[in-house]
């Protein structure tokens, strides 16, 4: 999903409920010591599962929202939860089907029905929000409801739709309160999640309360959770500083990071093995300047990611060399194999030969949040540093404002960051290089999209690696991204808190019910 950034509210009176028409103070933990605050850089583009396909907002609807399925802790496989049960039906992998758990209940107390799953997933389609997770329902060809049975018809063999709807892509709504065709705009969200949405504040803050109806895979949540946005890396430490929160997850100044140790006090942090990645998006429209592949093979062969990892990010990246991180099968090398090492000469053979005349004009768009700007600025030191390119950066601050900008053309290029859906290598290409990308950019390949279909009919997962690694080669060849790096996933927290090692396991789950005072 894409990654996503994002002031400081202090806790206290609420004046509105979501789904509550009453003035209440925020709920405090059985201790009377109130909610655990938890401080990220994310930003929740929207409240609708329909309108959003990034980290931030997908963090929070895994607890405000159920989906049929999730991931359990540290493991990689689905497993029910607004269900009690899902399967494959016959041999060909394109009918799948589950059981709606009979006690599942929205805010209001209206049953949760096999109607309000099909309602959900028909109206992501129906909407197709170039900011919606549409793009990775592309095998869904319909959702049928009898009773509580909710049975998913596929256009082609995908053994990957259990790992989908186990996503925040697939949040079950009321359709009773949400829209068919267009996204629901008053700020609340109904969902039969770990927690209730009591308040919430565009870009500043949500406020959740612990839903007593709620029952699935997770645990009851135990402690009211006060989620904290702020603008960068540096307020976020200055707020972690001011012990303004309990909890800080993603993401931290890189030398804050770069300097954690055992020995701190009142300081426990975990740095697991993420797999999220950041890459260069090509806009590869006519009329871009990066149009031409041998304008992003150039590219390609100049970008030293080291030099990135080092200067930038302090060691806390590794350099990444395809668009399938470390730690998911059929992770390989193709960019490294292609351009072992940063070499203007080659970038200018591959210019030359494609008749193509340096410099080359560039745009790079960039949310400009934390070290956003400051990686963008070396990239463009780089490729101008070998009279090549000419760059000019475009900085936006607000993030919904960027996806706009880069879906609408606006860039040659553009940086973001990916993290994974769910831990299969089809979740690093189907949605960033097959059919319908949700990276906008105007890309398509018939060879591209044929492998990615293929490898969606493997249900054993280890008979997709050798698709998977030719799919890694021709996007390669034709660089319509250029990963950069592979980033650690830190979390911290005050000695007071538990359960924050849950928040970052490897799964994409943000696990707020795991928190609870000592």
């Amino acid at each position: 999903m894409r990654s996503v950034r994002a002031k400081v509210i202090a806790a206290g009176l609420v004046l509105a409920t979501a789904g509550v028409g009453a003035w209440q103070l925020l709920p405090e933990g059985d201790d009377g010591r109130g909610s655990i605050r938890v401080g990220t850089t994310d930003v929740v583009s929207a409240l609708d599962p329909a309108g959003a396909y990034d980290a931030g907002s997908w963090a929070l609807f895994s607890n405000v929202y159920q989906s049929l399925l999730t991931i359990g802790p540290g493991s990689d496989t689905p497993v029910p939860d607004a269900a009690s049960a899902c399967r494959f039906i016959g041999q060909k992998l394109m009918t799948y089907q589950c059981e709606l758990r009979p006690d599942l209940t929205f805010p209001s107390g209206r049953a949760v029905t096999a109607a309000d799953v099909k309602f959900s997933f028909d109206r992501i389609k129906q909407i197709n929000s170039d900011q919606g997770p549409a793009p990775l329902f592309n095998t869904l060809e319909s959702v049928k409801a009898d009773g509580r049975t909710v049975t998913f018809n596929l256009s082609a063999r995908d053994a990957t739709f259990p790992f989908k709807i186990a996503t925040g892509a697939a949040s079950i709504v009321d359709k009773d309160t949400y829209p068919a065709k267009e996204l629901r705009k008053d700020g609340k969200a109904d969902g039969c999640g770990p927690y209730t949405l009591v308040a919430y504040k565009a870009g500043t803050s949500v406020d959740l309360r612990p839903n007593p109806a709620y029952r699935g895979q997770g645990r009851p949540a135990r402690a009211s959770v006060a989620v904290r946005y702020y603008k960068d890396s540096a307020q976020l430490d200055a707020a972690w500083r001011d012990h303004q929160v309990e909890v800080a997850h993603r993401d931290m100044p890189p030398a804050v990071l770069a300097g954690l140790n055992p020995g701190m006090k009142d300081t426990r942090y975990q740095a697991s093995g993420g797999t999220e990645t950041r890459s260069i998006v090509f806009n590869v429209r006519p009329g871009s300047g990066a149009a031409k592949p041998a304008v992003r093979q150039a590219v390609a062969a100049v970008l030293d990611r080291s030099k990135i990892a080092g200067d930038i990010h302090k060691g806390t990246v590794t350099p990444l060399y395809s668009l399938v991180p470390a730690g998911i099968a059929a992770h390989g090398t193709p960019f490294f194999d292609a351009y072992p090492a940063p070499n203007g000469l080659t970038a200018r053979k591959i210019l030359k030969d494609a008749l193509i005349t340096a410099p080359v004009p560039l745009t790079l768009g960039v949310n400009a949040r934390g070290v956003n700007l400051a990686e963008a600025e070396e990239i463009k030191r780089q490729l101008e540093s070998t009279n090549l390119f000419q760059v000019k950066i475009k900085p936006v601050e607000v993030w919904g404002d960027f996806q706009k900008a880069y879906a609408a053309g606006q860039f040659d290029a553009y940086t973001i960051g990916w993290i994974a859906d769910f831990p299969d290598a089809d979740n690093f290409l189907a949605p960033l290089v097959g059919a319908g990308s949700s990276m906008n950019n105007g890309f398509s390949d018939k060879a591209v999209d044929e492998l990615i279909t293929r490898t969606q009919s493997f249900s054993d997962r280890g008979g997709a690696a050798g698709d998977f690694r030719e799919l890694q080669r021709l996007v390669s060849q034709q660089v319509p991204m250029l990963p950069i790096w592979q980033k650690k996933d830190y979390v911290m927290s005050r000695e007071a808190v538990t359960g924050a090692q849950y928040l970052s396991d490897g799964t994409g789950v943000w696990r707020l019910w795991e928190l609870n005072w000592m």
